[in-house]
């Protein structure tokens, strides 16, 4: 038996018992004052102090949770909105005390006093055997309900709060993901993948099975079976144009020991309750010094990635008044890419690459947000990580999503081991795009950049991620 096994089994016994002490059942179906019950529940749990009889109230709260309908949900969240923060009483005299003498000693008291009671509660709740994943699926329907009222944004800090300490790197173990996983965490990466869908096992195994294919994933001692992130790596020997040739059925394999680069071509972040705990820099940290390890040839990395906002905001620059980006050649040009079939018309993608390409480098280098962030979530990803925009390559995924979202465009990424430091230090201290010279003079130097407002839906990949609407996990990508 497994140590964490045996673990989770003392704990449901421990649960068991306090469970039989306390008498406690679970929520009916329909219950009128299920909601009250409820908080009832999460008091006493808060004042609760044999370990038992926690664990037993903290499983009773997230069963009853788990059978609770939407509205319910919402009403729940509310409550603890309302009716489990800080301590009035208590905060005002730590606020008093500290004005009147601002010692050490009353700084800690109102820390203390300005914690919200729910973080202590949401603590507690952790006790119970599987507890972390019932609050991570707890934290999704959180989010979306946020999105309808603004004020629960307080209850989703708290969770993020504790999240990011519960999550830390240190308790994540990076694990290899091969042919030889479990099929029930294979059958979890088809399902959370959230870049380039994968269709079944047959395509699952084109992206294991191959000896020039690697792919990692973190997972957390309490979720044992189920990924937080995953990367899917191409041992190369070139760096690729299109994800076509990464993934066609009847592409070459090469040895592996023959690689000369390894391309991240998707990275997909599985959970969306742990939206806003950054796991993609750590990953690919970890992957670098293991590929490095068991390959010593490997010189260089890079990524194969999308630009999920770039047809947003192209279509808002087509629209306006005035374009810094477009001139009005440009926008007759890119009239073509309202004609259904325009990628396969050959006269015009002649036409529309040179413009497109330009286009897409004032949307890396210039294009801000009205935080004055690069537009694009994903360069913003790749390039605080020290990384260097390398390559645009038109036309580079013909799938739908890609098309709807880029036009199907797709940029490389280069992490040159020897520039990630200075790389990220010039953007993150000046804002500046690190980018490849070819890249550069496609901009003119002159003109600077044009505020826009962010695109609608695309979220940065730390908060994002996960596939198709049907799936669970974050919206938007990663790699």
């Amino acid at each position: 038996m497994s140590r964490t096994s045996f673990f989770s089994d003392m704990l449901q016994t421990i649960t068991d018992r306090g469970r039989r002490f306390l008498s406690l059942g679970p929520a009916r179906e329909g219950e009128a004052d299920a909601v009250d019950k409820m908080e009832a529940l999460c008091e006493t749990l808060l004042s609760s102090r044999g370990e038992a009889s926690g664990m037993a109230l903290a499983k009773n709260i997230l069963d009853r949770w788990q059978s609770f309908d939407p509205q319910q949900r919402r009403d729940f969240m509310m409550v603890l909105l309302s009716r489990f923060g800080p301590d009035s009483e208590r905060l005002e005299q730590a606020i008093d005390a500290y004005r009147a003498e601002p010692n050490p000693r009353a700084l800690l008291e109102l820390s203390v006093a300005a914690e919200p009671r729910r973080q202590e509660l949401i603590r507690r709740l952790n006790l119970a055997p599987n507890g972390i994943a019932t609050l991570v699926r707890m934290r999704e329907d959180l989010i979306k309900l946020k999105a309808e009222n603004p004020d629960l944004t307080a209850v989703d800090a708290d969770f993020a709060h504790l999240f990011g300490s519960w999550f830390n790197r240190g308790f994540l173990v990076l694990r290899p993901i091969n042919w030889s996983t479990p099929a029930n965490i294979l059958e979890k990466i088809i399902r959370y993948e959230a870049v380039h869908h994968i269709g079944g096992w047959d395509e699952l195994r084109l992206r294991l099975a191959p000896e020039d294919r690697r792919c990692f994933a973190f997972f957390h001692p309490q979720l044992v079976d189920d990924p937080l992130i995953f990367v899917e790596v191409a041992l190369t020997r070139e760096m690729p144009s299109n994800i076509a040739g990464l993934l066609t059925e009847d592409r070459a394999p090469i040895r592996a020991a023959d690689a000369t680069m390894a391309v991240f071509y998707s990275i997909s972040n599985c959970q969306e309750g742990l939206r806003g705990i950054s796991f993609g820099n750590f990953l690919i940290k970890q992957v670098v010094e293991d590929l490095r390890r068991e390959f010593p040839r490997l010189d260089s990395f890079a990524t194969l990635s999308p630009v999920p906002g770039f047809a947003e905001w192209l279509s808002r620059e087509r629209r306006a008044e005035v374009s810094d980006a477009l001139s009005a050649a440009d926008r007759s040009k890119l009239a073509a890419l309202d004609e259904p079939e325009w990628a396969d018309q050959p006269e015009l993608l002649a036409s529309i690459q040179p413009t497109m390409t330009a286009a897409a480098a004032w949307y890396f280098l210039r294009a801000r947000d009205r935080n004055g962030k690069v537009v694009d979530p994903v360069a913003r990803f790749h390039l605080g990580n020290g990384a260097r925009l390398e390559r645009i390559n038109f036309l580079a995924d013909r799938s739908a999503r890609a098309m709807r979202q880029a036009h199907g465009l797709m940029v490389n990424y280069l992490y040159k081991l020897d520039d990630i430091e200075t790389n990220h230090e010039t953007f993150a201290t000046r804002g500046q795009v690190v980018a490849a010279p070819a890249i550069r003079r496609l901009v003119p130097a002159h003109k600077g950049p044009r505020s826009l407002v962010p695109v609608p839906g695309v979220l940065p990949p730390d908060v994002q991620s996960g596939g198709a609407p049907k799936k669970r996990g974050s919206k938007e990508f990663t790699s």
